[in-house]
């Protein structure tokens, strides 16, 4: 389920929530947003504006998002068909479903209901200045980038990370698309900015979305961010600890720029691979841009 956002107002907790219970009650249903809005006791447009400050999504990504938890335990049912399962969870039609799978499912209804069976994950790996780098992609982009000292270490955390999935070392002669991305990860370590903004697929929140593509699109290399001004800049000022929450679920290192978050305090905080890559990374990238 979605979070409040930390530092709500306890009445405006108490409105949305309620609109929140109706909403995961009524999911068979369409439900207008002027619906949503009498609940609360509010105009359809400061409903919108206050849903959000609240929870850090929109009504309508909040349905969404309900429908398809909802999807998810529907096609757990093996007495279900996908079909069935598609409308049971509100869905209108199969096509809007396939129109979420990028962003919210991850894959498609049929592969989830296999755990991730037949999506294909190619990986390779190689040395770098932070140890041992793997990286995973599937034909859509980035779905794992991580630190170990061995091979063997990083393939046990893709198996666990993506546990259905056929796993397979990249094939020779590479395609060349995956060469691209693997230069701009080295480019990442050096400290550099790639050419071209490397493509991710990992499911993520509304809430992580709108986190890891300000970092990529506001929070250049050789700068640095809060928790607290990343949560104003996103437009959640109350939110520095769902953006701390969204930094700690980052599956792709440096593609996601989760590094340069650090502490109000000035400190640098926590970082999912490690302090001293985290410090290394900053000290990269500050190099590089001391050299444009």
């Amino acid at each position: 389920m979605l979070e409040i956002a930390p530092g709500a107002q306890n009445g405006l907790m108490e409105q949305i929530e309620r609109v929140c219970a109706y909403v995961r009650e009524h999911l068979d249903e369409t439900i207008p947003l002027a619906t949503m809005a009498k609940l609360a006791g509010m105009s359809t447009f400061h409903f919108q504006r206050t849903f959000k400050k609240v929870t850090g999504v929109t009504p309508r990504q909040y349905v969404e998002a309900r429908r398809l938890e909802l999807l998810r335990g529907e096609l757990r049912n093996p007495r279900r068909s996908v079909t069935d399962a598609i409308y049971e969870a509100g869905f209108g039609s199969s096509s809007r479903v396939y129109e979420k799978v990028d962003t919210r499912l991850g894959m498609t209804p049929a592969a989830y209901r296999a755990g991730g069976a037949g999506v294909r994950i190619s990986w390779a790996s190689t040395d770098s200045p932070l140890g041992r780098m793997m990286m995973g992609a599937t034909d859509r982009g980035l779905c794992f980038v991580q630190f170990a000292e061995t091979d063997d270490a990083l393939l046990a955390m893709l198996r666990a990370e993506y546990p259905a999935a056929e796993i397979a070392p990249m094939a020779e002669p590479r395609d060349p698309q995956f060469d691209v991305w693997m230069e701009g990860l080295a480019r990442h370590v050096r400290g550099e900015q790639p050419s071209e903004t490397l493509p991710v697929d990992v499911r993520a929140t509304a809430f992580q979305r709108k986190v890891w593509e300000y970092l990529q699109q506001k929070v250049v290399a050789g700068e640095v961010q809060s928790y607290a001004e990343v949560a104003e800049g996103i437009g959640e000022p109350r939110a520095a600890r769902a953006v701390a929450r969204a930094c700690a679920s980052n599956r792709v290192a440096m593609v996601i720029p989760c590094h340069r978050v650090i502490r109000g305090t000035g400190e640098l905080g926590g970082y999912k691979w490690g302090v001293e890559r985290k410090r290394t990374l900053l000290d990269a990238e500050r190099a590089a841009s001391s050299r444009r």
